[in-house]
């Protein structure tokens, strides 16, 4: 697009279906390596990626071409497919539905990226759920409980 500028930056955020603890460590930077590629392939940018078992964080350039809900979709689908496919016993696994995506700052971009590269460390002292609430709140995002971990 001649004459279009953006710096369109998101943290993604979404879950296991259920919130089933699928993503043991050893299989993590494998599949954090593995969306990376997705998200090279579709023409983004993807700046950190990072997670813990039920959970994972992107933070990712878009073009302005891209829709927030379609490259999150084909994200989630590509790399369940891929986890069918190579890793055994994971034929049952699946993203949950939904997803949070919050726009980031450029100012703000090495701290949302040291909050993903720090996943662990972090879940040692808040669980998702709370994760998810404080993320919600901090961006201004009314929701239901009940719809929050759906």
């Amino acid at each position: 697009m001649a004459n279009t500028y953006t710096n369109l930056q998101f943290h993604l955020v979404f879950s296991t279906k259920y919130r089933v603890n699928w993503i043991y460590p050893a299989l993590q930077p494998r599949l954090w390596n593995y969306m990376a590629g997705i998200c090279r392939d579709l023409n983004m940018i993807p700046m950190a990626i990072n997670g813990v078992n039920d959970h994972a964080h992107l933070l990712v350039g878009f073009r302005p071409t891209h829709s927030v809900a379609e490259m999150t979709q084909r994200i989630k689908s590509a790399s369940s497919h891929w986890l069918h496919e190579t890793e055994e016993g994971f034929a049952d696994f699946a993203w949950q539905t939904g997803y949070a995506a919050f726009t980031v700052s450029s100012s703000q971009v090495a701290a949302v990226k040291k909050y993903i590269q720090h996943q662990q460390e972090h879940h040692h002292k808040q669980s998702f759920a709370d994760e998810l609430r404080a993320l919600m709140n901090k961006h201004g995002i009314e929701f239901d409980e009940k719809y929050l971990l759906d």
